[in-house]
């Protein structure tokens, strides 16, 4: 799809292949070689990386940034603000295989797609990847590299093969700081944040 054939706000390289069934919002920029498929939907103000691949029916909120050669499954669904790092994979397929114990080649009849959610603000690092099906919590981040196999709470930081929790990050995306008694607080914002088990929740001013 060439950006003529595009709202004038929304920006698509000449190498990019954008399906014509594809619904882009103002205010986006699709880079060099990026895919974007049939019925997915990106929302306002987002940047497709270069080589990214933004796969059938995923949906993709305001403000979100893809970046280069990430690659974004079906059904993923990314809220407002989300981040993917450079070669970032959100898997589909809970036992992938090419093939049928017959050894003929699957069609889309032989398995059920499952997808990763990543709520509002969340942050995936370069390489990193999550493994189908997952939720990666409001403002949490995953650590260069890790793979994710269980859901991640809001405001977690989780790092390693499979990933753990390390820390806790706060919307700022600066790792927060013990401040005893169940307390945390963000150097960057002074925001403080209480801890409840494997729940961060905010303190309200």
């Amino acid at each position: 799809m060439s950006a003529a054939s595009l709202d004038p706000d929304v920006r698509v390289s000449a190498s990019a292949d954008v399906d014509p069934g594809a619904v882009i919002a103002d205010g986006t920029r699709v880079w060099h070689l990026a895919q974007v498929r049939e019925s997915a939907r990106i929302g306002r103000c987002c940047i497709v990386g270069r080589g990214a691949y933004i796969d059938a029916g995923v949906i993709v909120g305001d403000n979100c940034k893809i970046q280069n050669y990430a690659l974004v499954y079906e059904p993923a669904v990314l809220e407002d603000g989300v981040f993917i790092g450079p070669a970032a994979v959100l898997t589909n397929d809970m036992h992938p295989r090419a093939v049928n114990p017959d050894l003929t080649p699957k069609s889309a009849d032989d398995w059920t797609p499952v997808g990763v959610t990543i709520r509002h603000g969340a942050s995936i690092g370069a390489r990193a990847t999550c493994v189908a099906p997952v939720e990666i919590g409001a403002w949490a981040t995953v650590a260069a590299g890790a793979v994710v196999v269980k859901d991640v709470p809001a405001h977690a930081l989780v790092a390693g093969v499979p990933a753990r929790r390390i820390g806790w990050v706060g919307a700022a995306g600066v790792p927060l700081r013990d401040a005893g008694d169940g307390l945390w607080r963000c150097p960057k914002t002074d925001e403080t944040y209480i801890q409840d088990g494997e729940t961060l929740t905010k303190v309200e001013r």
